[in-house]
């Protein structure tokens, strides 16, 4: 995945990213590093195709995807990423297993097999909680494991992650964090974001948006 001379901001604010190049590769973990308000998040929605670039391109194996119409967007995420955000970000009106399929759907999965495998990843995270619990009846780890299972559900090749980490118990942050490894090995490329220097310095490689340390490091 590359993002070439990316340009975002809102209305006529100045812009938030302003002509960011970078690349990220299978078999690697990519820490996004740098202080509040340098645009951390903003790039990882730029990535995974979520806002528009004012100017610039975004390109996965060779081909530009930022331009494609919101439902070719759409169907790109669906099928080729996977989203864990820091709060979970789960709908606390559904019960956990339809949390965890709901992307499924736009994959025109069957929801057998989606449940199959929504199964087999709560028993990989250790997650022993009924399916049909409602996210509020849940702890903040479990949550965040379960949002892990849905990002991970359709084997997507690019994992992003908001500070995925940032509000979980050590036990629980390891867990992620070694999904996000696993997700590697096997040939998946996995992006984060984090202020957490344990998380960087984790990962394979950092890009730091600090103006004192910019740039990319191993």
């Amino acid at each position: 995945m590359r993002v070439r001379g990316a340009v975002f901001g809102y209305g006529t604010d100045s812009p938030i990213v302003d002509d960011w190049s970078a690349e990220f590769h299978p078999g690697t973990v990519t820490a996004i590093t740098g202080p509040s308000g340098c645009g951390k998040s903003t790039r990882l929605y730029l990535l995974g195709l979520m806002v528009k670039l004012t100017a610039g391109a975004v390109e996965i194996d060779g081909q530009r995807v930022d331009h494609l119409s919101d439902a070719a967007r759409s169907r790109i995420r669906a099928w080729r990423f996977g989203f864990v955000f820091q709060d979970a970000a789960l709908d606390p009106t559904r019960s956990v297993l339809d949390n965890i399929i709901e992307a499924s759907l736009y994959r025109n999965q069957s929801r057998r097999e989606a449940a199959q495998r929504a199964r087999e990843l709560m028993d990989r995270f250790d997650i022993a909680i009924p399916p049909d619990r409602r996210p509020g009846q849940i702890s903040g780890g479990q949550a965040q494991r379960i949002a892990l299972c849905r990002a991970l559900l359709g084997e997507p090749d690019i994992l992003v992650a908001d500070e995925a980490t940032g509000n979980l118990d050590p036990r629980s942050a390891a867990t992620v964090l070694e999904a996000f490894r696993e997700h590697a090995v096997t040939g998946g490329c996995a992006i984060v974001v984090t202020h957490d220097p344990t998380v960087a310095g984790w990962a394979d490689r950092r890009i730091s948006l600090d103006p004192l340390h910019e740039g990319v490091s191993a």
